[in-house]
């Protein structure tokens, strides 16, 4: 199935109101289809379409669009309207006869105990999938499954060697949430779910020449201070396109990570080479509120930065196997090399466990050109 072309929400201030701004890669289907729906409206000075902030208009926009295209929103749009959340979430899923939509109960209750929107959105992904599964099943004879029956869909994950051990293991914490605090089935007890043993894997990390290398072939003055951010700071992906201007501290030489994983607050290093970068992509770009804008507005997203480290990577012709996270890894490993002490460097990383830094430990070559190897004194 072809992917569907994308309609991009996020807010809008105009005329002293604020709207829901509507946009897309010109595309005559989508054009014709919401100059007919009545809840839209062209913006002439603008040029763009928007419609009001109430839920029902969305609801409307995704019967306008269904079939034609995919609704996205923006990280500044936020919905309180969990049916419509769901439903958003849903557009991309082939919905057969016996299709089972992700019980509405199931996502209420993960938002009432605040997990975060990431989590909430793996875990109903992830039930949506254990439910179509076994659609042929029915919903009911589902909701009786027993430890088992649970097992079983697992070990098929599991066997098919398709699914990281992260996956598999955050499927096990969905449907057990669901079946333990929506269905209220406390017999299917945690200890007789079975799960797979954690691989013992390395992070990946990148020399310091090829840091270099990455961020010098990164010519583009904000792509190269969203890359910078992420290894001078030991950030992550969200915690960047969540900065705003007034979270970069520079008298105290610190960045302040608001909402982390976890939801916990905290400071970082601000590197001084850093700041001057930052102060001349701010005054080029003059960013409104978040710390990095798109083109339109509101705050990039992952796949931008995505795209961004990608490109630098091809550019710099660093072959490592390697993520955007991979610099947040090599700033550990490059603090602990330094002979930064493994505590601090776990709270700039913000870690709840010293056990997560100190995998760090097996990955530095801090003192091995100390050691002789035994062969070597034969």
């Amino acid at each position: 199935m072809a992917a569907l072309p994308v309609v991009r929400l996020q807010p809008l201030e105009h005329e002293g109101k604020t709207l829901i701004q509507l946009s897309f890669q010109y595309n005559k289907e989508i054009y014709t289809c919401l100059w007919r729906y009545e809840g839209c409206k062209w913006i002439r000075d603008l040029k763009c379409f928007a419609m009001e902030t109430e839920s029902k208009y969305f609801h409307e926009l995704l019967d306008t669009l269904e079939g034609g295209a995919q609704v996205w929103l923006s990280q500044t749009l936020h919905i309180r309207d969990v049916p419509l959340q769901a439903r958003l979430w849903e557009q991309s899923y082939v919905k057969a006869a016996n299709y089972i939509p992700c019980p509405l109960a199931f996502v209420e209750k993960l938002f009432l105990l605040n997990y975060s929107l990431n989590t909430i959105r793996t875990y109903h992904a992830l039930l949506l999938r254990f439910l179509n599964g076994n659609r042929e099943v029915g919903l009911e004879l589902i909701n009786g499954y027993t430890a088992e029956e649970i097992n079983r869909y697992h070990r098929g994950m599991v066997q098919s060697q398709k699914y990281s051990h992260s996956s598999v293991s955050q499927s096990i914490n969905a449907v057990k949430f669901y079946y333990q605090r929506v269905l209220g089935r406390h017999s299917v007890k945690p200890e007789d779910v079975e799960r797979p043993e954690k691989p013992s894997r390395l992070p990946q990390v990148f020399s310091k020449q090829e840091v270099l290398r990455i961020l010098s072939a990164t010519e583009n003055l904000k792509h190269r201070c969203l890359l910078q951010l992420l290894y001078a700071g030991g950030l992550r992906i969200s915690e960047v396109i969540n900065l705003r201007i007034t979270d970069v501290r520079s008298e105290r030489n610190l960045l302040f990570i608001r909402g982390g994983k976890g939801k916990k607050d905290r400071t970082t290093l601000l590197s001084h080479k850093l700041l001057e970068n930052l102060r001349a992509y701010y005054k080029q770009y003059r960013p409104k509120v978040w710390l990095f804008e798109g083109q339109t507005g509101g705050q990039y997203t992952v796949e931008n930065i995505r795209s961004v480290f990608r490109a630098s990577m091809e550019k710099a012709g660093v072959q490592t196997k390697a993520t955007p996270h991979t610099l947040r890894h090599s700033f550990a490993t490059h603090l602990l090399e330094q002979g930064t002490d493994l505590r601090y460097i776990q709270t700039l990383l913000g870690h709840r466990s010293s056990r997560t830094t100190e995998i760090y430990t097996h990955v530095t070559s801090y003192a091995l050109d100390k050691i002789t190897s035994p062969l070597d004194s034969l």
